[in-house]
């Protein structure tokens, strides 16, 4: 028994265990309850979309595809990644063994490293969709998203496995106490991982997006130019949709700034990235959120995705030939 007068030890049986001072049980079970919440809305927002794009033939399209993968990545995160990061804060101890300390942080780096690769997929779908729309069903074939996703996948795995080679290799090496679970990102793969993983990804998307905005508004303009309505309410009808599409475009880029930016503060600011530092853990939901908020941006946005949450609640797709409805 610790007689120190200090912190208790995580495991009382080990004197060089490490000392994390309890939380207060009423901040620990407001914290589990929004916990639970979090992940749940995580898993069943993705899962919700998962099922739809899955069943009904009518949304087997190349774009849909990219977002039912988009899910996927983004329901592990809800499903093992938010509540073991939830733990590790709540808990203060590392209670979870040295194997998974090597792999949950490469499990969940991975999983946003793909989410943002589907992210950049997207907008280029979007982008030929808009700007060359006669080959788009040409170029972009359900064959060729398969392969990119594969891809997308691959060097996720790939390139994460590369930045945390050290760490899964020798879990324990930064660790200053008995089980604890110290993760370090150098700053010199920290800056790499700015320009590789957010800098190239940020600016592709965000070029793509205003050149599908500049098109888009040139089209409308040709539309309405060309109808038989009064050229008032075509301008005030275009000046609506200029400003609708702005709005939608800018809480595309601007919820993916706000989620990913911050990670990567420690090494702007000439730090080692490490999940010991005492402001990491908002660092690292700002990141995990957007798991969150990705199904809300891409999916609910579509009316189909309405109409086939209805349909998964009331179970009108155990029907037979359910999966033949029209939803679009």
């Amino acid at each position: 028994m610790d007689g120190s007068g200090g912190p208790p030890l995580c495991f009382p049986d080990f004197n060089s265990s490490c000392r994390r001072p309890p939380l207060p049980h009423s901040e620990s079970a407001v914290l589990y309850t929004l916990l639970a919440f979090v992940s749940l809305l995580t898993v069943t927002l993705n899962l919700l979309v998962i099922i739809s794009i899955s069943h009904f033939q009518q949304l087997h399209t190349p774009t849909n595809i990219l977002l039912l993968s988009l899910a996927v990545s983004d329901l592990v995160v809800g499903l093992l990644v938010m509540p073991i990061e939830g733990l590790r804060y709540i808990e203060r101890c590392w209670l979870l063994g040295s194997l998974m300390c090597a792999l949950t942080p490469y499990v969940a780096y991975c999983m946003l490293s793909a989410s943002l690769g589907h992210m950049v997929l997207i907008s280029i779908d979007r982008y030929l969709a808009i700007c060359d729309p006669l080959l788009y069903s040409t170029k972009v074939t359900l064959n060729r998203v398969k392969i990119s996703i594969c891809l997308c996948w691959a060097c996720s795995l790939l390139y994460n496995g590369l930045i945390l080679m050290g760490h899964i290799g020798q879990p324990d090496r930064f660790n200053s106490c008995h089980r604890e679970c110290v993760v370090v990102i150098s700053h010199i793969s920290g800056t790499v991982d700015i320009f590789i993983a957010f800098l190239g990804p940020c600016t592709v998307m965000v070029v793509l997006y205003m050149r599908v905005f500049v098109v888009a508004v040139t089209q409308m303009r040709v539309i309405y130019s060309q109808t038989a309505a009064t050229k008032m309410r075509a301008a005030l009808t275009a000046k609506r949709s200029e400003r609708k599409a702005a709005r939608t475009l800018g809480i595309l880029i601007v919820v993916f700034l706000m989620c990913f930016c911050p990670y990567y503060y420690p090494a702007l600011a000439g730090q080692d990235n490490s999940n010991s530092l005492s402001y990491f853990s908002v660092l690292s939901w700002f990141t995990l959120m957007n798991s969150t908020v990705n199904p809300l941006i891409y999916a609910l946005f579509y009316t189909w995705f309405r109409k086939a949450i209805k349909l998964i609640i009331t179970l009108r797709i155990l029907q037979s030939r359910s999966q033949e409805l029209n939803i679009l």
